[in-house]
């Protein structure tokens, strides 16, 4: 699957999210320079070149900009808020979900927070939401926790980290192809499948 694919596939463009949500680039930007919406996940810079039999070369330089999926859900939620309370609905919505999982972590908001509004994890997360970030960062957390005691996986710690597996599997992205044998993915899911066999 090449990058471009994968973009088509698992984001949305910044003028499928501007036409999902009904508002302008420049409104998209504010809150953007508000600190209140993510930045793009991933930007290309697209340099065409084209030849054509009747009117020979041609050229173009385009930028194309990448938002999760959930990015237009976000975006919709903001439209109801004042940019300034959209850190707390953040925290509250992770907060949230982190104790429907049974929570067991002390997350730093405020970090989570910086790369949420980056684009990062709109990279690393299939939605780019509190709720996928809570899920992503816990998941981590426990399988660190489960496979590195030096013991041998018990029955129960193997079933738990089978667990610990499957939601980061749910939560995180795919991720794209030149990013895949670098990514948590990769580490936390396909090695530990295949190092445990989960």
């Amino acid at each position: 699957m090449s990058l471009l694919h994968y973009l088509e596939h698992h984001f949305l463009t910044e003028a499928q999210l501007l036409a999902a949500t009904g508002i302008g680039a420049a409104q998209l930007h504010a809150l953007q320079a508000a600190g209140a919406m993510p930045q793009a996940s991933y930007r290309l810079r697209l340099n065409i070149d084209c030849d054509s039999f009747i009117f020979g070369p041609h050229h173009e330089e385009h930028e194309q900009r990448y938002y999760a999926k959930g990015s237009s859900s976000w975006l919709d939620s903001l439209l109801l808020l004042k940019p300034e309370d959209a850190y707390g609905f953040f925290c509250r919505r992770y907060l949230a979900r982190l104790q429907e999982l049974g929570g067991g972590t002390e997350p730093d908001l405020a970090a989570e927070w910086g790369h949420f509004l980056s684009g990062t994890y709109g990279l690393c997360t299939r939605s780019g939401l509190p709720e996928d970030i809570a899920a992503k960062e816990l998941a981590i957390v426990r399988i660190q926790r489960l496979s590195d005691a030096p013991d041998p996986l018990t029955p129960e710690r193997r079933a738990r980290l089978a667990e610990a597996v499957a939601l980061l599997d749910a939560a995180s992205s795919p991720f794209a192809p030149h990013e895949r044998q670098r990514s948590s993915r990769h580490r936390y899911v396909d090695q530990m499948r295949s190092r445990y066999g989960l």
